[in-house]
């Protein structure tokens, strides 16, 4: 019999239990091992986040271990499981995450752009024949997962709004890229004929391959939603906690911090609450999602 996610979850945290420690493991001495997404290939988000991480450590006095995760569907399973301190979630995830586990949000990034929040983008190559929602009926469209709220939620809820409740009927095929880049380089390499990505990944993008403005234009945009920002389990030391915020709140006060900010490609750190995933909050109810019991897991 197949069990709902929720009774699974609870399953999974019983055990937990029984093997000792509490649902998500004693605070650890040790070290502190932080969940990253997969919204770039693997070799260059642990280049970006490994400077950061080095730094934490020497701040907090407990060494600051980084480890990607696999696949978006994966996220609050491999959270449970693999009993993680905390994790670098995405706007959909976060919200997830709080939803389902109670993590606790401290802070987010502040982008070169000078904002803490990003927006989707929909968006196709110049040469296409595609300017609307009309014009992707029997296209090929890649998406990034269905955990994410600008690789899935918005584009979704985008063709609900121009009366489109079927994507299998309406799209000729469709596809989950995996992470925001590999997405735009599917419509740029002609594999999909409309992609969408959070912005601040299809900027990233932009500035290192020149061919994203010569071929490929946006069609829409999204409201914007707050940045990954890094979300702890609820029970972590409370003194922890608030060394880890502070220590990101602080890097743009010091030399050593800027430096590793640049390597983030950030301007600072804000602190960040529950609150600030009201916006996400409402975009799942518009789609239809309850993100008490939404169940996405990868095979």
């Amino acid at each position: 019999m197949r069990l709902p996610f929720g009774e699974k979850l609870l399953m999974l945290l019983f055990l937990l239990l029984a093997l000792g420690g509490d649902a998500f493991g004693e605070a650890r001495k040790e070290e502190l091992v932080i969940g990253l997404i997969p919204e770039l290939n693997v070799f260059k988000q642990m280049e970006r986040f490994r400077p950061l991480g080095e730094y934490l450590g020497k701040e907090i006095g407990v060494p600051v271990r980084f480890t990607m995760l696999s696949r978006y569907g994966n996220l609050i399973e491999s959270f449970a499981r693999d009993r993680l301190d905390g994790s670098f979630f995405g706007s959909f995830t976060g919200a997830l995450a709080i939803q389902q586990l109670g993590v606790i949000p401290l802070a987010r990034p502040v982008n070169l752009d000078g904002e803490s929040t990003y927006h989707g983008v929909i968006y196709t190559r110049k040469d296409s024949g595609i300017s609307d929602a009309a014009g992707m009926r029997g296209k090929r469209f890649a998406f990034v997962e269905k955990a994410t709220t600008a690789g899935y939620l918005y584009p979704l809820a985008y063709l609900r709004e121009a009366g489109v409740t079927d994507i299998d009927a309406y799209l000729g095929e469709y596809f989950f890229a995996g992470s925001h880049d590999a997405g735009i380089y599917a419509v740029l390499e002609g594999k999909a004929d409309v992609g969408a990505s959070k912005n601040s990944m299809f900027d990233l993008v932009r500035a290192g391959d020149p061919r994203v403005d010569q071929e490929l234009q946006i069609l829409a945009v999204s409201g914007k939603v707050p940045s990954n920002g890094l979300c702890v389990r609820p029970d972590l030391d409370a003194d922890l906690q608030d060394k880890l915020k502070q220590a990101l709140l602080r890097l743009d006060k010091v030399p050593q911090g800027r430096r590793v900010l640049e390597q983030f490609h950030a301007l600072r750190f804000i602190e960040t609450g529950v609150e600030d995933y009201q916006p996400v909050f409402g975009w799942a109810e518009r789609a239809g999602i309850d993100l008490k019991s939404y169940e996405y897991v990868n095979q």
